[in-house]
């Protein structure tokens, strides 16, 4: 595996390889990987000649820095990762790589920089309002800034995501269109322990106890496959919303059961074409999303 720090050197070395008439896959990670990332890179081996993972934590997404400083970074046993899955890339750069000085200055300001669009208006509508969106103003934009500037450097012919963050996929997919971009977003699906807790880089920050406790975010996920068939979206959410509220431990940020393309709430599942249940849970300062496809 090659590992790049200079986004100009990779741009480089990337050139070279379409010039062979080679396509890259491309995975954008904050790194603290495990096998949910592993299995982007697999599949992103099954379907590209070339694949190139990045680690980078993005300071623009974080709403509290407090938490951009307690992310894990384990970028020797990520390069070890990597490399046993025969990735053939890794593209780890500083923050000056992908940054101005003035954008990391707008961050530090509370201001939302839109420069990334690079002369052209992306406008998300009502996908980043809701759910993650509501509880952190700002990520989203971050969360574009930064993809929109890895796909600047890297120019794949497909990235691959996990659909562990389903509002963000949607968002990227969205903003691929409005800046058209020849890039084929590839979604994969979440990988789980086990016991269905979802994958994170977020879940070393668990204690024990709330280890034991994390299962049954799944456990609330599956029922609802099981039996939104027979309720109605109201009498699945306050089933759900009770059982929480009677948890010390566990708060119950959001359930929401939305439109799978425009993420708005679905009020009557029968007249709807698609749906996904989507849940955000906090518990000792961690916050854990999931969600599961109900058709």
């Amino acid at each position: 595996m090659i590992i790049f720090n200079s986004a100009q050197k990779l741009k480089n070395h990337l050139n070279g390889i379409r010039s062979q008439g080679k396509t890259i896959g491309f995975a954008p990670t904050m790194g603290a990987l495990h096998k949910g990332h592993i299995s982007l890179i697999s599949t992103a081996k099954a379907q590209c000649d070339v694949v190139v993972c990045s680690i980078f934590v993005n300071p623009t997404q974080f709403n509290d820095l407090s938490d951009l400083d307690k992310y894990p970074r384990t970028l020797e046993a990520d390069i070890v990762l990597l490399e046993s899955a025969n990735c053939d890339i890794l593209f780890a750069p500083e923050i000056s790589e992908i940054y101005s000085e003035q954008e990391i200055n707008a961050k530090k300001n509370n201001v939302e920089d839109k420069t990334w669009m690079v002369g052209k208006t992306v406008d998300f509508g009502l996908l980043d309002k809701v759910m993650e969106g509501a509880l952190r103003p700002g990520h989203f934009n971050g969360v574009a800034q930064v993809v929109s500037k890895l796909f600047r450097i890297v120019e794949p012919n497909k990235s691959f995501f996990g659909q562990k963050d389903f509002q963000q996929l949607t968002i990227i997919k969205s903003m691929v269109r409005q800046l058209e971009m020849p890039i084929e977003i590839v979604a994969c699906p979440i990988v789980r322990e086990s016991d269905g807790l979802a994958m994170s880089s977020r879940n070393t920050r668990l204690t024990k106890d709330d280890r034991k406790r994390v299962p049954f975010i799944f456990k609330t996920l599956s029922y609802i496959v099981d039996t939104y068939k027979d309720s109605t979206i109201n009498e699945l959410l306050e089933e759900v919303e009770l059982e929480f509220s009677i948890d010390d431990f566990m708060k119950l940020e959001y359930l929401e059961i939305v439109d799978a393309e425009t993420l708005q709430p679905i009020d009557d599942l029968e007249t709807a074409t698609s749906a996904v249940a989507c849940i955000a849970v906090k518990l000792s300062n961690v916050r854990l999303i999931d969600n599961i496809i109900l058709f």
